[in-house]
Formats: structure tokens, C-alpha cells, sequence
């Protein structure tokens, strides 16, 4: 999917699949998954259905290079000389609202991830597995400088807890997630499952 994919995108300006993805998240947003079509998709960006085949094969990888587009990136790029630090950092680079956005499409495309497998296919490859390499680095990073235990249970489990957190919130709460909730929740439940000390 790498190769051929990045030879697909090399026909389109950075700008061009910008306003894209911009139509795809909003589209997502009103219709969902199952109904977005490539001819909606088309007829918002006053594009050819050809074109989008071209440079994104179809449907499943579209949406998940949009939502990826959509995200901040450089995970790994965060250090700020403690683990603490890091994850406050990492939940703090979004907003509330655009948080609230965000779980809102993501409670919304979870059916269609579990039983759409090409969707599912796309979401590993193009988005989980990619994000998950990069947060490793920021656990790893904690572990060389003595923060965390190199053989801690709950190492393998820190992604688990952080995405849990985020989506079972308005499940639980029937409220959005915000920054305070999470980083009352990277205090309270994240960092001692870890043996990190809590405070700076």
C-alpha cells in the first residue's frame, strides 16, 4: 500500500489533498462512513471520481489519510525531559472542541471499523500502527532516562489506557473529553500504573 501510494499522491499538491481531506472529515461528520460515497466525495471537491481513485486507491484509504491529516503530528518529537511532561504535551496539543469533534467521528466510525475489513486494513497500517511507533519512542525515552521500569506491566498497556480514556468518556460521563479530564486522568491513573511520581 506504501509505494503505490506514495506514487498516487505525488500528482497532487500538498494543498490540493489539504482541501480533500477538509471535505472528507466534513462529509464523514454529516453522513458517516457506510454512506460516503466517492461520488460525494467528487461532487464537494469539484473533483473527478478518477482522480480519487487514482491517488487513493478508494473509499477505506481516503478516509484514513484524512483522518491521519487531521491529526498533529510528531508524536515522537515531543521531549520535554520527562514522561509526565511528554503526556501532558501530547494531550494538550488539541483543544476541547476539536477534541469533542474527534470522538464524536470516532464514535461514528467505529461500527464501520469492525465490520468493514478494508477499513480496518487502512486504519492499522495508516494510522494505528504508525501512531503507536511513534508513542513507543516516547515510552522508551522514559525508560532510558530511569523514569519507568524497563520490565513495568503496564508499559504495553499506556495506549490502551490514553485511547480508553478518550473514548469511553461521553459513554460513562455522557460529557466530551476534554484536556483537564485527561490530564487529571494521565495523573491519576496513567502515571502510578507506570511508578512515575505524579508531581514535577
Amino acid at each position: 500500500m506504501g509505494e503505490a501510494a506514495t506514487a498516487r499522491r505525488s500528482r497532487i499538491t500538498p494543498e490540493r489533498a489539504a482541501e480533500l481531506y477538509a471535505a472528507v472529515l466534513d462529509l464523514l461528520r454529516e453522513v458517516g462512513y457506510d454512506a460516503l460515497t466517492m461520488d460525494a466525495v467528487a461532487a464537494r471537491t469539484h473533483s473527478s471520481k478518477a482522480t480519487l481513485y487514482r491517488q487513493w486507491g478508494g473509499k477505506p484509504e481516503l478516509v484514513v489519510r484524512a483522518l491521519r491529516h487531521g491529526k498533529p503530528g510528531g508524536i515522537a518529537d515531543i521531549d520535554t525531559g520527562s514522561l509526565r511532561g511528554d503526556l501532558h504535551a501530547l494531550v494538550s496539543r488539541e483543544d476541547d472542541c476539536t477534541m469533542e469533534r474527534n470522538s464524536a467521528l470516532m464514535r461514528g466510525l467505529a461500527m464501520a471499523v469492525h465490520t468493514n475489513p478494508d477499513l480496518r486494513r487502512a486504519f492499522k497500517e495508516l494510522l494505528i500502527e504508525p501512531e503507536m511507533a511513534e508513542f513507543q519512542r516516547v515510552l522508551r525515552r522514559a525508560v532510558e532516562r530511569g523514569e519507568v521500569r524497563e520490565d513495568a506491566p503496564a508499559l504495553e498497556y499506556v495506549v490502551h489506557m490514553l485511547v480508553g480514556a478518550f473514548v469511553t468518556r461521553t459513554l460513562i460521563d455522557d460529557r466530551p473529553p476534554t484536556q483537564a479530564f485527561l490530564l487529571s486522568y494521565v495523573d491519576a491513573v496513567v502515571l502510578p500504573a507506570l511508578g512515575v511520581p505524579t508531581t514535577t
